[in-house]
């Protein structure tokens, strides 16, 4: 059995979860800090009160230390562990303490650990000596793993460069589950009409799709910048639609106010079962982000078809995005060079080659080979042979 320890149900990871035990036959149990995501939460950074429509719990076991009504369980994560008698532990983080301390626990009871989490490089900080801490740190975890599971390039040079050997090193790359998409062409041709007349926007009129979080992290205002330097050389102005909320809401709408105006459309934060629709009614999907570990709303655009222009700085960069193919990249923080890619990706839009294109490269990153990467390094901690084998 392999134990999944992780804060709180997190949609993108509970479909990999099930897969693991109902395809690859590997029994897994989640033990769950929080059911937070299950019960519904308010979003600090979205504003919004968040409930997810997506199912998060069937298909695996779960246990959870704390709920959100205030009250206890009666478990603490050493016994939590305990009970669950795992033949190794799957560790998803090394960030906030609760990882920390799920490290510790699994340590404790001597059973293989597999890591597959949002991998960081520790020189980002300007600070050189709480990088040589961070180095030494994740030396030391990463060395008392069996296995290290990583999510995409950036991933692997990230564990390369903390001299982890490679027989340790497994790819279960980062995905989103497409079961509540509706991402084929037939589908767009549907949805993007009625998507576009609903935000009054015209058939004519390019669009650029912003979503996640408007926060100064996500960078959204860099989108409204280049898009006026791109007015002043009298291209035809595109419509932006921020898909998401968040504390610059009513900064973006000042600035996009301002002489030469940016026609904007703000839509609020949507559930997963409602996203394809406004990823159909999008001509290109922008992500500025000043660094993103990964960037799953990139996955969630490709898989319908939808190029994506994204900043140096968003880590499935060089994973999913070909320039010229399936989007453009552009150096973070550049408003000039950002305007220049959105211009060059313009070549790419309303194209059924373009949408094939960035259907076929993210069809390489989705929960079946996840699952599958995690499914075999747990085989090969715990089976003599470890050899894979899938159900069916």
């Amino acid at each position: 059995m392999l134990a999944v320890l992780s804060t709180h149900p997190i949609q993108y990871q509970a479909p990999v979860y099930r897969l693991i035990q109902q395809r690859f036959g590997v029994p897994v149990t989640a033990i769950y800090e929080s059911d937070f995501s299950v019960a519904g939460y308010h979003d600090t950074e979205f504003n919004v009160r968040i409930s997810w429509d997506t199912d998060l719990l069937s298909g695996y076991n779960s246990l959870f230390l704390t709920r959100t009504t205030g009250t206890q369980t009666g478990l603490s994560l050493g016994t939590a562990l305990k009970r669950a008698r795992p033949d190794a532990v799957l560790l998803t983080g090394y960030s906030p303490r609760f990882h920390q301390r799920a490290f510790y626990h699994a340590w404790r009871l001597g059973r293989p650990i597999l890591f597959r989490g949002e991998t960081i490089d520790p020189t980002r900080d300007v600070n050189p000596w709480k990088s040589r801490v961070r180095r030494v740190a994740l030396r030391t975890v990463y060395a008392r793993c069996s296995r290290l599971l990583y999510v995409g390039r950036r991933s692997y040079e990230h564990f390369k460069s903390m001299a982890c050997p490679d027989e340790k090193l497994m790819l279960s790359p980062y995905c989103v589950d497409g079961s509540s998409f509706q991402p084929a062409d037939m589908d767009r041709d549907r949805l993007r009409p009625e998507a576009r007349k609903e935000m009054d926007l015209e058939e004519s009129q390019i669009t650029l799709l912003a979503s996640g979080k408007l926060t100064q992290h996500k960078r959204p205002h860099r989108i409204l910048q280049a898009i006026k330097g791109l007015l002043k050389s009298g291209t035809k102005p595109p419509v932006v639609v921020f898909l998401g909320d968040g504390e610059m809401v009513d900064e973006l709408k000042r600035l996009a106010a301002t002489p030469p105006v940016v026609e904007v459309r703000f839509v609020g934060f949507r559930n997963q079962t409602q996203l394809s629709r406004y990823y159909h009614a999008a001509d290109l999907l922008v992500l500025p982000s000043k660094s993103e570990t990964w960037g799953l709303v990139v996955n969630e655009a490709l898989m319908h078809g939808l190029p994506a222009v994204v900043s140096d700085g968003v880590g499935c960069a060089p994973d999913l995005i070909r320039p010229g193919v399936t989007g453009e990249i552009f150096e973070m923080d550049s408003v000039t060079d950002l305007a220049a890619a959105i211009q060059r990706a313009f070549a790419l839009v309303r194209c059924a080659y373009t949408r094939n294109n960035c259907r076929e490269i993210v069809a390489s990153y989705g929960i079946e080979q996840a699952a599958a990467g995690i499914a075999e390094a747990y085989r090969a901690v715990t089976s003599p042979s470890g050899r894979l084998r899938a159900i069916g």
